[in-house]
């Protein structure tokens, strides 16, 4: 596996500024992903899905997931999720951090330190 690191999320999102601005004073090389700007495939998202789940991955406090009538809402499941976030990336809690070792949710500064540590 590749020792490539990946910050995915939204240029506009506050705690993905912060992971950012971590991860750039830590002098951590990293690529960002715009969930908006660069999208998403089907493989990143059943991964994520699989591996993450949907407790996890979904943010539930979104605008996004707000707007989503009762049936989307209540009928999500593993298997019906992958198009629901195609459709609208910004359902998938951010900044999410994948790397070598696993894909992480959120950003918390003790958390990256003990990442990279």
């Amino acid at each position: 596996m590749s020792n490539t690191i990946t910050l995915f999320g939204i240029k506009n999102c506050d705690t993905v500024k912060k992971a950012r601005r971590w991860l750039d004073n830590a002098n951590i090389h990293y690529q960002f992903h715009d969930f908006r700007a660069d999208g998403t495939t089907d493989k990143q998202l059943s991964s994520w899905v699989s591996t993450i789940g949907l407790d996890t991955l979904i943010n539930k406090r979104s605008t996004t997931w707000k707007n989503l009538s009762d049936s989307e809402k209540d009928n999500l499941n593993e298997s019906n999720a992958v198009p629901l976030l195609k459709e609208h990336p910004t359902l998938i809690k951010r900044p999410l951090l994948e790397m070598s070792n696993g894909a992480y949710v959120g950003f918390k500064e003790e958390t990256y330190q003990q990442l990279f540590s």
